[in-house]
């Protein structure tokens, strides 16, 4: 993906910035520079690069509910989270936008840099790191980074760059490590908490079988097999499957395919037509087949997986 646009209309930038980061009320004062912009975006659907020339005073609200972004100058400056945990910003040390609520911002006469990554990416990378169910990530953007994390993060930054702004073309293989890569280091360097949500547990379910839903939940976003819940709670197969028919009334297999479907519907309702397909985020959790994919999800939730996104 490769977005790149400039000039120096105000009043169009003002639309275009506003788009891109969900804004509202967004104002514009011209400095003692003559007034110019442009915007760059590179990157695929988990993580992109973004760079920002503003020649101008901006200041306005954004809440950016799909995406966590870290942010950095190069020059110029401003306030973020205004009016709330205020923090001044200036050239030199990273910060992440503040998530999970709007906040308001003002900065001057920038040159900005930024990467951002999709929300479920970086919850599943997440939950991954600490060992948890993925939720939502909520970051301390006034907590001071660190100065050694800093510098691995920093390093990473020019790592990643150099393979997603360079020259040549990127196999998608060689882009999700960079994006792995660097959603870690992301992760082990500014301060957060991993809201996880509460696991379901069906009425019924105690000892193993309690452990080995939990491990479900946990982990659903993985290659997981029944053979692998089974081996981690030190059950067989067999086993595993007579301790869920005697305690819950199903089998393991069908409580792992209804926690997808479960995060399948979670990131439907949370997408647009314009950015998400249905086929996409199947088959990003395990289901090929799309025609038994859609049966097996309104058979579920009462509806087609198109409704929901659509909707």
């Amino acid at each position: 993906m490769t977005f790149e646009t400039s000039g120096d209309d105000l009043d169009g930038a003002m639309q275009m910035y506003e788009d891109a980061y969900e804004g509202s009320g967004f104002t514009a004062a011209r400095t003692d520079r003559q007034f110019q912009y442009r915007f760059r975006v590179v990157g695929d659907e988990t993580m992109s690069f973004r760079s920002t020339r503003f020649d101008a005073r901006v200041r306005g609200e954004v809440e950016v509910s799909g995406e966590y972004v870290v942010m950095w100058l190069a020059d110029g400056g401003g306030r973020v989270d205004i009016g709330r945990d205020e923090v001044p910003f200036g050239p030199g040390t990273p910060m992440m936008f503040p998530t999970g609520r709007p906040f308001e911002f003002e900065l001057a006469d920038v040159r900005q840099s930024l990467v951002q990554f999709e929300r479920t990416y970086l919850e599943r990378m997440a939950a991954e790191l600490h060992g948890a169910q993925p939720g939502p990530l909520v970051f301390d953007h006034a907590q001071p980074v660190a100065p050694e994390d800093l510098r691995s993060w920093n390093r990473q930054v020019q790592a990643a760059a150099s393979t997603v702004l360079g020259a040549g073309a990127v196999s998608p293989l060689v882009m999700a490590e960079a994006s792995r890569a660097t959603a870690l280091a992301l992760l082990r360097t500014f301060p957060h908490r991993l809201l996880a949500a509460d696991v379901a547990l069906p009425q019924g379910a105690t000892g193993r079988v309690r452990e080995a839903v939990e491990y479900m939940h946990a982990f659903a976003h993985t290659p997981i097999s029944t053979t692998d819940v089974a081996e981690h709670v030190g059950l067989s197969v067999r086993g595993l499957q007579q301790a869920f028919q005697r305690q819950v009334g199903t089998a393991p297999n069908s409580m792992l395919r209804g926690i997808r479907l479960d995060r399948i519907r979670e990131e439907l309702r949370h997408g647009t037509v314009r950015e998400t397909t249905v086929a996409a985020v199947a088959v990003k959790w395990g289901f090929a087949h799309l025609g038994r994919f859609s049966a097996a999800y309104a058979t579920r939730f009462g509806e087609y997986p198109r409704d929901t996104l659509q909707h």
